[in-house]
């Protein structure tokens, strides 16, 4: 009796814990939430004025989506057949096209930046923007299983 009380109590201390450790999955990606915590990160660490926020991230938010196309179309070329030269000749130059649009696409949104803030702060806001972005993948690469 004692050991079939036993093995009762492990096996349901045992359902216990892997429902706790499997209720706790990693949390879908919200865009939205990101954004919000990018801008937030941004203001602070930039130090932004309330004004200059206002005035600045609808350019910022336009550069991202812009951006945002071109990594999609860089995605596809991901998946050519590596054995096939000419696709793979193809692909790399289109990536290298990619890489060049999406360079002259933040030199122009730079520009534009710096005509309604100060370049020391448009420097601050890039170094915030890298800063905020590695800290998000080191915390994503933490809650992998």
């Amino acid at each position: 009796m004692r050991r079939i009380l036993s093995i009762l109590c492990f096996v349901l201390f045992s359902m216990t814990f892997c429902a706790t450790a499997w209720g706790q999955r990693p949390k879908k990606f919200n865009p939205q939430q990101f954004e919000k915590e990018l801008h937030q990160f941004i203001v602070t660490d930039a130090g932004l004025t309330p004004g200059e926020a206002s005035a600045f991230f609808p350019l910022f938010d336009e550069m991202q989506r812009k951006q945002r196309m071109l990594f999609d179309k860089m995605r596809i070329y991901m998946h050519t057949n590596t054995s096939d030269n000419r696709a793979s000749l193809k692909a790399i130059q289109a990536m290298d096209n990619n890489d060049i649009a999406i360079k002259k696409l933040q030199k122009e949104y730079h520009l534009k930046f710096c005509k309604i803030l100060p370049a020391g702060k448009v420097l601050k806001i890039l170094k915030a923007d890298e800063k905020f972005h590695r800290r998000v993948f080191k915390r994503m690469a933490r809650q992998k299983p």
